[in-house]
């Protein structure tokens, strides 16, 4: 559950453009692209006849590609008697070409063999040099960074000074603590302390094998307005193969599996899919719940104990090809259970900060409180907080975590709206969100009273 959220953080244009990186300029010839005159022409061929594009302007956009380069792909495939030109326009972007019946041939081959048909990767050599140009382990973090990135939330001067120093460690940290008391969501709002956009790309290519990386579930593109298009000569425009996005946040739950942590192959795609933790490369991966997992704390350990130390990591294609790739991100875990229920010696040693994240104190407690309420558009009313408290929290021994605010507040608003009622703070309204939220608890037993 998250807490503390009031407003959404959104990195603001000139906080992206202060350390917007330079896109690679696109390649203007098959072999500034990296890849081999092969791949270009299969990749060319299965487009065409799986797509259905013709057009030397349709194939360039599809393909992510300069016209220069697929024009001199398909002059190729003529050569090759893969493809003849079937219309010659105005200009020479308007050229169609089509297929020969020995180019239908092989492209179906090609097909049935790797059926591949997106943006053109880029070389996993190009890709492992612009991760570790835009590192995310090389950035500092002030003191007043941190206050000023969290401005905007209620979250406890010594906590942010833990995390803060942990982030400089360039070491995993663990974020323990009660469900609810909002580890998740502080490990999630860590991206407000990482400057700059990146560059993404689609897939890259190792060994003839794709592999997806671009993930719109992870990765935020954002629109590159720092020049128009139009003004661009066509050396100086960016190459489409990759994309400008902010810092990913990739997180990882209960789900998690040692398969989940490899590449995954889509026989039915033709190509491979990054795992988490690559697509997190340049930002934050959070292993949320970690102790929960099929897997144990100790398998995940050995499965990253060369990643975490070494800042790369191995992966293996179906063919058993192996590679590495970079491991650059900011490591979270988060975590239930103390350190000592972890019972993993050996990884907790790897872990360079274990925070503590529980209950808020009072005055914190009360200053979510008026800003959830001011968000739910009720009134605060000093009494009635102060019934919630003593009534509620103290006498039924639940702790001040920062998420019951919003959720029992939540939760008087609507049942207002279903009685066609003001959402007021009344005892009545108050009482029935608890036990709605709570269930008809007895007395804790033993619970610590807040002050």
């Amino acid at each position: 559950m998250s807490l503390f959220q009031f407003p959404r953080h959104n990195a603001s244009a000139a906080q992206l453009n202060a350390t917007r990186p330079a896109l690679p300029r696109a390649p203007q010839t098959p072999e500034e692209t990296g890849l081999s005159p092969t791949f270009l022409v299969e990749l060319v061929a299965k487009v065409m006849y799986q797509q259905g594009l013709t057009r030397l302007t349709d194939l360039s956009s599809h393909l992510c590609l300069a016209g220069t380069v697929v024009e001199a792909v398909c002059q190729f495939m003529r050569r090759e008697t893969l493809l003849e030109v079937s219309r010659r326009g105005q200009h020479e972007a308007d050229v169609q070409f089509d297929l020969t019946q020995h180019g239908r041939q092989r492209a179906a081959e090609w097909l049935a063999r790797n059926s591949y048909t997106g943006a053109a990767p880029v070389p996993l050599a190009v890709y492992t040099e612009r991760v570790r140009a835009q590192s995310v382990v090389r950035q500092a973090i002030t003191d007043t960074q941190m206050r000023s990135a969290f401005a905007d939330l209620v979250v406890p001067p010594g906590l942010l000074d833990q995390i803060g120093t942990a982030i400089n460690s360039a070491r995993p940290m663990l974020l323990h603590g009660p469900a609810g008391s909002g580890k998740t969501f502080l490990a999630e709002q860590l991206r407000r302390l990482l400057g700059g956009a990146v560059a993404i790309p689609h897939a890259i290519t190792v060994h003839g094998e794709v592999i997806r990386v671009f993930d719109a579930q992870c990765h935020h593109a954002i629109a590159d307005d720092s020049q128009p298009r139009s003004a661009l000569d066509n050396r100086d425009r960016p190459d489409a193969r990759w994309l400008l996005c902010e810092r990913p946040c990739v997180v990882s739950g209960g789900e998690l599996t040692l398969e989940m942590l490899d590449l995954s192959f889509d026989a039915r795609a033709g190509y491979y899919e990054a795992p988490p933790h690559f697509k997190a490369n340049n930002g934050i991966f959070i292993v949320d719940d970690l102790g929960r997992q099929v897997i144990t704390p100790r398998q995940l350990m050995n499965r990253w104990v060369v990643p975490m130390e070494r800042r790369h990591d191995h992966l293996m294609l179906r063919n058993g090809g192996k590679f590495t790739i970079p491991f650059d991100m900011v490591l979270v875990f988060s975590s239930n259970l103390t350190p000592a229920q972890l019972e993993d010696p050996a990884f907790l040693r790897r872990i360079g900060s274990k925070i503590a994240v529980g209950a808020v104190e009072l005055p914190e407690y009360e200053e979510i409180f008026r800003r959830v309420c001011e968000a739910e558009g009720i009134e605060y009313l000093p009494q009635a907080f102060e019934l919630l408290v003593k009534t509620y929290h103290r006498g039924r021994g639940r702790p001040l975590l920062a998420c019951y605010p919003r959720d029992l507040l939540q939760l008087i608003a609507s049942r207002a709206r279903y009685l066609g009622v003001a959402p007021l703070l009344s005892h009545e309204l108050i009482d029935w969100a608890w036990q709605a939220y709570f269930g008809n608890e007895a007395l804790i037993e033993g619970a610590s009273h807040q002050r």
